[in-house]
């Protein structure tokens, strides 16, 4: 998977692991269905900060995992 296409590929996975439509996934962070839609489909590739927290927060995980950022000690 390229780089440009982790992020949507690992929303729609954490959606459908949960059994959530792109409906109730926008419910849930309070983006517009659209904007789900895009990101899930590349459309959209880089979402701004408030969207990632958001979506981040629905998913329960932090920012650095829906990224999928390996966080090592200094």
């Amino acid at each position: 998977m390229g780089e440009n296409n982790y992020l949507s590929e690992k929303i729609k996975s954490l959606r459908k692991k949960r059994g959530w439509t792109q409906q109730e996934l926008a419910q849930y962070t309070g983006l517009s269905f659209n904007v789900i839609t895009k990101i899930e489909q590349g459309v959209i590739q880089y979402p701004n900060l408030r969207t990632l927290i958001k979506i981040a927060d629905a998913f329960n995980i932090s920012i650095d995992e829906l990224i999928g950022r390996k966080v090592t000690a200094v």
